[in-house]
């Protein structure tokens, strides 16, 4: 079993490194299958941080492959979840999955958002798959992901061609705060928005 992981695990790294040859063709193809659930080592972040640090007027490129890639990668499980109803959550904890969709009911787009941004442990995974059980709309979806991937790879890009070689431990250490805090200015600004029209509305 050991040698059969270690295998899969070298074959997978043998792909990521053609994948990088390719340039951003590879990075969308990378941030694809990351988001498709086929996550290769290292992922869209440190291509976009590598990549972007090795040629900074391509940064862009990179940064837009890794954006598209992700956002359409992203169908494939909320896909599943639309095709194979609650039965693809009957291996998740009853209780995230009512909290995950409690925030889909009652902030629609603005909640995947968040879930882009937000770092691990988040299950951004299963909230994926939920949107999909719960027949989100698709194109709020793909705007949504769009928005939270367009947040952090665009981040992750400025920050290679700024700090260089740096650039990946910084944001290992430093992200995890970053995305919280992105995530928290968001629901300030729809809580504040949703006072905001609730008392126009009572002018009214």
């Amino acid at each position: 079993m050991k040698s059969l992981l270690h295998g899969i695990g070298t074959l997978l790294k043998s792909i990521q490194i053609a994948l990088v040859g390719l340039g951003s063709l590879g990075v969308l193809l990378i941030s694809f299958l990351d988001a498709a659930m086929i996550p290769l080592p290292g992922g869209p972040d440190a291509a976009v941080m590598a990549l972007s640090h090795l040629n900074h007027s391509r940064m862009p490129l990179y940064v837009a492959g890794a954006i598209v890639g992700s956002t359409f990668g992203c169908l494939v499980p909320y896909y599943f979840g639309r095709s194979t109803g609650v039965a693809a959550l009957r291996r998740f904890d009853p209780a995230k999955i009512a909290r995950i969709s409690s925030l889909l009911d009652r902030y629609d787009l603005w909640s995947v958002v968040v879930g882009a941004l937000l770092p691990p442990p988040f299950p951004f995974k299963l909230f994926l798959i939920t949107a999909g059980v719960f027949s989100m709309n698709v194109w709020r979806f793909l705007v949504a992901i769009a928005i939270g991937r367009t947040i952090r790879y665009s981040l992750e890009g400025w920050m290679a061609v700024r700090y260089g070689m740096q650039a990946t431990e910084i944001f290992k250490q430093h992200y995890p705060k970053i995305g919280l805090g992105l995530a928290i200015t968001i629901v300030s600004i729809i809580i504040v928005r949703k006072f905001i029209l609730k008392d126009s509305e009572l002018s009214v």
